[in-house]
């Protein structure tokens, strides 16, 4: 899927984070979202302007994203926001 038509950034929308284009929903945020528990049913029901495309759409840019990143395995007790 290119993810291009349904995410933007734009440095005067959450300090230029990736958003879906209209919301002000972050990439970041919609996938923490998922990594909290949440259902596809239940992100689209408390946020009526996301779609299942761009749902889709943010999955394929953080998968694009890591694509270009290298990964490192850290130790169990170390935080990934110490990294």
């Amino acid at each position: 899927m290119d993810w291009r038509p349904y995410i933007h950034a734009d440095p005067e929308i959450l300090q230029g984070k990736p958003v879906v284009k209209g919301t002000r929903l972050s990439v970041a945020f919609i996938l923490g979202l998922f990594a909290a528990g949440w259902t596809t049913e239940q992100v689209l029901e408390n946020y009526p302007t996301l779609t299942r495309e761009a749902l889709q759409a943010v999955f394929a840019f953080a998968a694009e994203c890591l694509r270009e990143e290298a990964l490192y395995v850290l130790p169990a007790s170390t935080s990934p926001c110490d990294a």
